[in-house]
């Protein structure tokens, strides 16, 4: 029997919602659950996860730990997870499915965030690439190794083609995913979520870490709107709470916008089914023209004043240079693997394997291998 349960929610979903009952099902099929329907066992199995957990001490932009109040890219998914749900409720979309793509979507990511990312990929260049999106399935299909009857996770079919289509550079591999047609409102959902959440949060970051300061921000176009706002609303703003309240009101001006241009592009589309979302060219969950002009400002401002900072430059350099040393080590003497990684060398091959080894690193394991491997007084 497929596991197709219906989640408690999905009476209340809109016609253009992807119900549990539509579900293609899983690669090895199980039996159904008594009680979670199919996308509540998929966020089930990603919160148990190895690489789930892995994500806490995995980080964004600031690709070394500085201290315990930033963003990692656990706290992120949580956010994004947070968000995404509210919307899918006030959007009478699939909650649960929404929180599976949520949590699922930086599974793949690999130490020292887009800077382990980069130099990865150009290890990996002539042996078949590296991309987090791709790898985050790989992961999910057969990396991850906690069930005795099958390898991966064995997620649905929904859940994986979320994370094909949230890749700005699909693989030959995940073009199984597209067969479809555009991608169904929650993915949209998911997609619009995580980069209004990380805007939004590496100012509040970047804040924390006096990397700018709030009369920089409040030259910003977007961030100068939503403050003034909120002085109309509180009066003046105390120091202590200036960012949070900034964070606070820029996460609602864009979820608020979110909602009534998704809205008004359903009904201008007359979107009254999931079939009319699969065959519609083109996405129909994302901000305005005009909060989408704000947010691209506050892009450029983040891209020259926070991304190119000397303090994140020089994190940036030194992960990418661990990343580097690591891989080529690895490379030279396969030995240094662990037993279980040497043992997929003859299914996998060793840039292959080496590269997965690596890609599952947080920024501190990938840290204490490179002072195991390259400092002489440093304990193995």
């Amino acid at each position: 029997m497929s596991d197709f349960a219906q989640s408690g929610s999905s009476s209340a979903l809109a016609p253009y919602a992807l119900p549990d009952s539509v579900c293609r099902g899983r690669d090895y099929p199980e039996l159904q659950h008594a009680y979670r329907g199919p996308f509540q066992r998929d966020r089930d199995r990603i919160v148990h996860s190895t690489a789930f957990r892995r994500l806490t001490n995995k980080t964004q932009v600031l690709v070394s730990q500085t201290n315990d109040h930033h963003r990692t890219r656990l706290t992120h998914t949580l956010e994004v997870v947070q968000i995404g749900r509210t919307i899918a409720r006030a959007l009478g979309l699939n909650e649960d499915l929404t929180e599976s793509i949520a949590l699922s979507h930086d599974l793949g990511h690999p130490p020292f965030g887009h800077a382990g990312e980069t130099e990865l990929a150009d290890c990996m260049r002539d042996h078949g690439g590296y991309e987090h999106n791709s790898h985050a399935l790989r992961i999910v299909e057969v990396l991850e190794y906690r069930y005795p009857g099958f390898p991966g996770l064995n997620l649905t079919w929904e859940v994986r083609e979320a994370m094909a289509h949230h890749s700005k550079a699909p693989s030959k591999e995940m073009r199984r995913f597209f067969v479809e047609g555009s991608p169904f409102l929650e993915a949209q959902l998911a997609d619009a979520v995580d980069s209004l959440a990380y805007d939004a949060h590496d100012i509040d970051d970047a804040l924390d870490l006096g990397l700018i300061q709030p009369f920089d921000v409040e030259k910003i176009p977007l961030c100068a709107l939503v403050l003034e706002k909120a002085k109309e609303r509180f009066g003046v703003i105390p120091p202590e709470a200036f960012s949070s309240t900034l964070v606070r009101a820029l996460v609602d001006i864009q979820v608020e916008d979110l909602l009534a241009q998704t809205r008004e592009n359903l009904k201008k589309a007359n979107i009254r089914s999931l079939a009319d979302v699969r065959n519609y060219k083109g996405l129909l969950v994302g901000p305005g023209s005009n909060i989408q002009e704000l947010k691209s400002g506050l892009e450029a401002f983040l891209g020259a004043q926070v991304y190119q900072h000397p303090r994140i430059l020089r994190m940036t350099y030194k992960g990418r240079r661990i990343v580097r040393a690591l891989f080529d080590e690895f490379i030279r003497i396969p030995k240094l693997l662990p037993e279980r990684y040497q043992r997929k060398i003859p299914d996998w091959g060793l840039y292959r394997v080496v590269c997965d080894y690596l890609a599952g690193m947080t920024d501190r394991f990938a840290q204490t291998e490179y002072l195991q491997l390259f400092e002489p007084f440093h304990l193995v």
